[in-house]
């Protein structure tokens, strides 16, 4: 199944995956934190939305094959039209140089989405065309199937969520360390308790650093020994009382959980 996975994702693409152009500076922030390095990761989309006339940031997603992104359930919805732009840093521009915009052909969402318990928190989009990789443009890499991070591994959320709780979303690309916590921790009672599942891996929870909205969708990068990246969750949900409260790290879908439903809807679609 992996081997199959890996051939999809690669087709078309001199470089691989999980190797920027740019080096991303490993030491920013998201909520409180800094910019990232302008396209050192190729791979984070914005996931727009129509809105009177216009386009604007919705959700942020993860290119993964040239014609596939992934993204969470919650952040789909029947009612809206959805573009995909790739190559930004700043989406405020609409013409930025080295990024493009790109139709949405198809949207897969996890048959088994949970609303109510935010279960299988997953999507596909198919875009309308392939899109090529340029310095600005690149994909990322996807996990062995049923991969566990150990507590503690350094992880990177990158977005154009809020800044801080209740503020405005950001128009550069931020990036924060957030080291993952392990499921025997982050299930503990006075941490998610049995609100996440092990399905789910969670990341952060100092009490300073998380993602937040407008961060939905958006891949945890984590880097492997070998250099390259890969995206190993997805932005699932977070502390509804604020972006970084302590014992409440973000939650993202362990996409190693999902590795063969990645590859059968890939594949058949």
């Amino acid at each position: 199944m992996l081997r199959a996975v890996c051939l999809i994702v690669l087709l078309g693409y001199a470089y691989g995956c999980g190797q920027p152009a740019v080096p991303p500076q490993l030491s920013s922030r998201v909520v409180g934190g800094e910019d990232a390095v302008a396209h050192s990761w190729p791979w984070q989309i914005s996931l727009q939305t129509r809105r009177s006339g216009s386009w604007s940031h919705y959700c942020g997603g993860t290119l993964i094959a040239p014609q596939w992104v992934l993204t969470a359930a919650h952040c789909i919805s029947s009612s809206m039209t959805y573009r995909v732009a790739l190559g930004r840093q700043d989406v405020s521009e609409a013409d930025e140089p080295g990024s493009v915009a790109v139709a949405v052909e198809k949207i897969i969402v996890h048959e088994d989405w949970d609303s109510y318990y935010i279960v299988n928190d997953i999507a596909l989009v198919r875009l309308a065309e392939e899109v090529q990789e340029t310095d600005t443009i690149r994909i990322a890499c996807l996990p062995p199937a049923d991969r566990i991070l150990p507590n503690n591994y350094p992880c990177y959320v990158t977005g154009w969520g809020s800044m801080r709780t209740n503020g405005p979303l950001a128009d550069i690309l931020q990036q924060a360390l957030l080291p993952v916590v392990d499921y025997e921790t982050c299930s503990e009672w006075d941490w998610w308790g049995d609100l996440v599942y092990e399905s789910m891996v969670c990341a952060g929870g100092d009490g300073v650093v998380s993602g937040c909205n407008g961060d939905s969708g958006g891949p945890l990068n984590c880097q492997r020994d070998d250099g390259l990246w890969e995206v190993d969750g997805i932005v699932s949900f977070g502390s509804s009382f604020g972006c970084n409260l302590k014992r409440k790290p973000t939650v993202f879908t362990r996409v190693s959980a999902y590795m063969d439903w990645i590859n059968e809807k890939m594949s058949t679609n």
